[in-house]
């Protein structure tokens, strides 16, 4: 038996990080895949078209989707990658896009995710996002042949509120938020490495002043709601390994979100590598050149092959 060791690295300082593939460079392996035969589970929706916002955000979204992104040569290994925005938005153009740019460069069989917002009237409530991301995990699964990728190589890369949601993802496999339609659904919605980048984790005071709690449970919840939907409650020993990533000077994640997470994963012998930089606020992606935000992806590039 073998029994795996939880860390926590810290990491402070800065270096310059090459140019990342521009989006353009890899839009002819673009593919989408609707995630639900037909409408999602419970109903509801907005109205009218999907809304792209000028900094990228995508917003008024009637259809879950998957875009997979093929590399030239793949590495049998697949991520699943959620921007973030709030849950007001989904950050498109300035994470969620490059984030699939860099990792298929490297390999990686991309598939970025648009979920449902909350907010946006769907009768599933704060369940919606969740059940986007179980379905989307099943969907990997099911296609890891077409897509030349290995069912037990499946990692997620999620950026603030998306870094949220795949966090649940990560923590809650076993969770039934929504009933099984087809034989997709019955595929374990399992990862098996989670990095979380700038994430919202806990929903609990005094940590709460964030759009993801007044978007997924009102201005005022209980106790008790506030913990079913934050992600640290969650961990048990037989959640994959996490990498974290936050700035010191985060103003919309409280920095103390990653620290709560890593605390979590030692408790519960869950591997966790934590890395603190010191400056670059929230809403990086993947770094800023010049900046401390210049070294995570390197960091990362590294924990994704510890892990295979």
């Amino acid at each position: 038996m073998t029994t795996r060791r939880s860390f926590v690295k810290l990491s402070l300082g800065a270096a310059l990080f090459p140019a990342l593939l521009p989006a353009a460079s890899f839009a002819a392996e673009r593919q989408i895949i609707r995630l639900w035969p037909d409408a999602p589970p419970g109903g509801g929706g907005p109205d009218g078209d999907e809304r792209v916002g000028k900094h990228g955000g995508v917003s008024n979204i009637r259809t879950p989707s998957l875009e997979v992104f093929l590399p030239a040569q793949a590495n049998g290994a697949a991520v699943l990658v959620a921007g973030g925005g709030g849950y007001k938005r989904i950050q498109m153009a300035t994470e969620a896009h490059p984030a699939a740019a860099w990792l298929v460069a490297r390999g990686f069989t991309v598939f970025v995710l648009t979920y449902r917002l909350p907010g946006e009237g769907w009768h599933a409530g704060p369940a919606a996002p969740l059940q986007d991301a179980q379905r989307a995990l099943r969907i990997i699964r099911a296609q890891a042949d077409r897509y030349g990728v290995h069912r037990d190589r499946i990692g997620l890369l999620g950026f603030s509120a998306g870094g949220h949601l795949l966090g649940l993802a990560a923590t809650r496999p076993a969770f039934a938020s929504y009933p099984a339609g087809d034989a997709i659904d019955r595929e374990p919605a399992r990862a098996h490495a989670a990095a979380l980048i700038y994430p919202v984790v806990t929903l609990a005071p005094p940590y709460d002043r964030t759009s993801t709690r007044r978007e997924l449970v009102g201005n005022d919840p209980s106790p008790a709601l506030g913990a079913e939907w934050s992600v640290e409650t969650h961990v048990k020993a037989d959640c994959p390994p996490m990498f974290l990533v936050q700035a010191e000077d985060d103003p919309i994640s409280n920095p103390a979100n990653t620290v709560i997470m890593a605390q979590a994963c030692q408790r519960a012998n869950v591997p966790v590598e934590l890395h603190r930089l010191p400056s670059g606020g929230h809403g990086f992606g993947m770094g800023h050149a010049g900046s401390p935000t210049a070294m995570w992806p390197d960091w990362y590039e590294a924990w994704l092959k510890r892990f295979g």
